[in-house]
């Protein structure tokens, strides 16, 4: 599906807000309430749109300490792969891990309550893959972090 200008409009507003109702959204985009629906439904149904979820306040639901792991490992193979595909899919408290070039193989996000919390984290995650060497950075500020795309 390409998408044009119109559907870029109902995206930025979308990307800020999915909660508003279709018939604001609509009037402010300039479509008819089915045709800006039809738009919306055939980019979920394209994979532009792959959900639509709440932004959760972490320092109110005890997961206000954000770290980054930086992972390295001697193990490409498959069956290392697959471990640690599945070990950090189990622990919650990992919101993201990305196979990076360069000198780090993997860097992973996580959201925690406190370094005891990091620490439990990082137990549990040694404890079902081998890791050649791993490191935390603890963000100490949050200047900028959106989930909004350019469009």
């Amino acid at each position: 599906m390409t998408i044009d200008d119109v559907d870029r409009r109902i995206l930025r507003r979308l990307q800020s807000d999915c909660s508003q109702p279709l018939d604001r959204l609509s009037e402010d985009i300039g479509l008819s309430r089915n045709a800006l629906w039809r738009r919306i439904r055939q980019m979920e149904e394209s994979g532009i749109i792959r959900a639509r979820v709440a932004l959760l306040d972490a320092d109110r639901l005890d997961a206000g300490l954000q770290v980054f792991i930086q992972v390295r490992t001697s193990s490409h193979g498959k069956d290392w792969l697959q471990r640690f595909s599945q070990a950090t899919r189990s622990i919650p408290e990992i919101t993201g891990v990305f196979r990076m070039s360069g000198d780090l193989d993997y860097l992973i996000r996580a959201r925690v309550s406190d370094v005891a919390a990091y620490d439990a984290l990082y137990q549990r995650l040694i404890a079902q893959v081998d890791l050649r060497d791993i490191s935390a950075s603890f963000v100490m500020e949050e200047i900028k972090d959106t989930t909004e795309l350019p469009l």
